[in-house]
This record gives C-alpha cells, sequence and structure tokens, in this order.
C-alpha cells in the first residue's frame, strides 16, 4: 500500500455472458485485459526492442525466473535495478516460477515436498529451488506479477496429479509466508491435470488464500485440445 492508495487493483468495465472486460492497475501501468503478453523469457523478447514493443501496443511482458535465475542471476538483475532497468522496459513485468521448467526437466530433477533439486541445462551443476527461494528469486528480478512456485505434472496421470496438486498447494501456503514486498502481487496457480474434480478443488483452496489473482498451470503440455478446452 502507498498512503490509502492499493497499487493493485482491478475493475470489471464490461461484461458479455461469461466474458469480461477490466483495467489492472500496477505500479509500472494499466493492463487492459484480456490481454496478450510477449514473452522475453531471458528478458527480451527475440528480435525485438523495447522501443518496438511500445509502437506494437504490447504492455506486460513475462520473463522467466528458472532462466534468469541461471543467467545472469537473480541478484546481478537485483544490482541492476531489477528487470524493468535491466531489459529498459518502464511497463509492467509477469515471471512465472520455474514450475514449468522443473516439469520439463523430468530427466534431471528430484522433487521431494521441500522443493525441487535439478541439473542446468547450460552446465550441468546442481541447484535447488524450494517456494522460499522462488520468490526470493523473484523479489529479486523486480516484476509487478509474480507466481506461486508450483509443480505442473503429466496431465493424464490421475495418481500423480493429486500427489502434485497437494504438493503445489503447500507451496502456495510456503510461497505467500515468504513474500516480502508490497510492491509486487503474487499470484496462485490451480493445477489439477485434465480431471474436472480435482481442479474444483485446487481452484478452491486457492481461490481460500486469498491471492489478488490466480492462474490455470497445468495446460498445454500434453493432452488434448477438447481436453485443454474442457478444463478452462
Amino acid at each position: 500500500m502507498q498512503g490509502d492508495t492499493p497499487l493493485f487493483t482491478f475493475q470489471v468495465q464490461a461484461q458479455a455472458g461469461r466474458a469480461r472486460a477490466g483495467v489492472f492497475h500496477t505500479p509500472h501501468g494499466d493492463l487492459h485485459t484480456p490481454i496478450f503478453a510477449p514473452v522475453g523469457t531471458q528478458a527480451t523478447v527475440k528480435a525485438i526492442t523495447p522501443a518496438q514493443l511500445e509502437e506494437i501496443g504490447a504492455s506486460l511482458v513475462l520473463s522467466n525466473t528458472y532462466h534468469l535465475y541461471l543467467r545472469p542471476g537473480d541478484e546481478l538483475v537485483a544490482k541492476m535495478g531489477g528487470l524493468h532497468k535491466f531489459m529498459n522496459w518502464p511497463h509492467p513485468i509477469l515471471t512465472d516460477s520455474g514450475g514449468y521448467q522443473v516439469f520439463s526437466l523430468s530427466d534431471s530433477r528430484k522433487i521431494d515436498e521441500t522443493g525441487v533439486t535439478f541439473k542446468s541445462h547450460i552446465d550441468g551443476s546442481l541447484h535447488y529451488i524450494s517456494p522460499e527461494k522462488a520468490i526470493a528469486i523473484q523479489e529479486n528480478l523486480g516484476a509487478d506479477i509474480i507466481m506461486a512456485f508450483d509443480e505442473c505434472a503429466p496431465p493424464n496421470d490421475q495418481a500423480y496429479n493429486l500427489r502434485a496438486m497437494n504438493r503445489t498447494h503447500a507451496w502456495a501456503e510456503r510461497c505467500l509466508q515468504a513474500k516480502t514486498r508490497s510492491d509486487q502481487a503474487l499470484f496462485g496457480i490451480v493445477q489439477g491435470g485434465v480431471y474436472p474434480e480435482l481442479r474444483e478443488a485446487s481452484a478452491r483452496f486457492i481461490a481460500s488464500l486469498g491471492f489478488p489473482g490466480h492462474a490455470i498451470g497445468g495446460l498445454s503440455v500434453g493432452e488434448t485440445k477438447a481436453e485443454m478446452h474442457a478444463i478452462l
């Protein structure tokens, strides 16, 4: 909070059935939703300058916690003033938690209740990320919207999705406890694969924690389009 004015607010401006348009106010500008966010994985949208992004009307850029943690390192980004200065982008930024990269590195990582140990895809070095470390990294990066650390499971394995969902829920609570910066909005993530009963349970639990926003995780990871649309 700054004075009596929240740093982050959302207002619905129009609705048509279940669709809605709104504006999300952030410390680095307003986001008009629904929104398309260009991906700048390593703090740059490939082949496009920040000025060109502004020219085409982009207002939100997504960067990747896992990749920036490994190179150039979140502490270096923090020393340079955070992602906004590091990538010369004065508008809102969102960083993911690294959970998807953990899923995609299935041959070189080990997951337990405390966090994830994995090998760097760059040099094979060992690293460990817990919910607390994922938040610390994202606080160093300084994005406006940050994501809770979650486990993205293979979509069609119900038993595994139940375990991953419960782990995601426990990690979400730890992420909330670890967060220290008031100028970042931490979003929770719903998991549960292609199983409606798990998705509903996950949505209810994540919504109960009081996050200012929610993400639908674990889609477009191998399920069919029909399954994806049904879960959405």
